[in-house]
């Protein structure tokens, strides 16, 4: 029965693994970041987008799921 279980864990996590990967077009890069902006941003703990942030991110071509700026944070 613990076996059953710890099987259906693992296969809950790696389905809910595999669609965030697809939603944020992991698969579709050679690399996870585009540059060390994106890097950063993405390790510096993102929770609130600047104008700043949110331009860089249009000028560079940043990809995976997108976080909307929102002015009035």
């Amino acid at each position: 029965m613990k076996k059953l279980i710890v099987l259906i864990f693992l296969s809950a996590v790696l389905c809910g693994c595999g669609a965030a990967a697809q939603k944020s077009e992991f698969w579709d890069h050679d690399t996870m970041y585009k540059n060390n902006e994106h890097l950063w941003f993405s390790w510096s703990g993102y929770q609130s987008p600047s104008a700043e942030w949110a331009e860089k991110s249009k000028e560079q071509g940043w990809w995976g799921i997108e976080i909307p700026y929102n002015p009035n944070k």
